[in-house]
């Protein structure tokens, strides 16, 4: 998979330091995997959502939430959002996207 923003969890673990590691296996993961559909990323992730037509990650121990947009057929991933629990549980990514 093509996984296209990497900037934007960087902009992430440079405020919150302890996200890196595990924002860094996410991003390796799907760029050496070949995911058909949600079920073959739930082959990885059980615990990923799709809401609103987004995947959502639990990153870090459920600290944060990774907010992407799959595009199976090309194999592309945009990254939307990456934001710590509190900031996804205010909904707030739900308007912006």
């Amino acid at each position: 998979m093509h996984v296209i923003a990497k900037k934007t969890l960087a902009a992430l673990w440079a405020r919150h330091p302890d996200a890196e590691r595990p924002l860094r296996e996410w991003f390796r993961t799907m760029e050496q995997g070949t995911f058909r559909d949600l079920a073959s990323v739930h082959a990885v992730w059980p615990s990923a959502d799709y809401v609103d037509g987004l995947t959502v990650f639990n990153i870090g121990g459920n600290k944060y939430r990774l907010i992407v947009n799959i595009v199976y057929g090309r194999g592309q991933v945009y990254i939307q959002q990456v934001l710590t629990h509190a900031e996804y549980n205010r909904s707030q990514w739900k308007r912006s996207k």
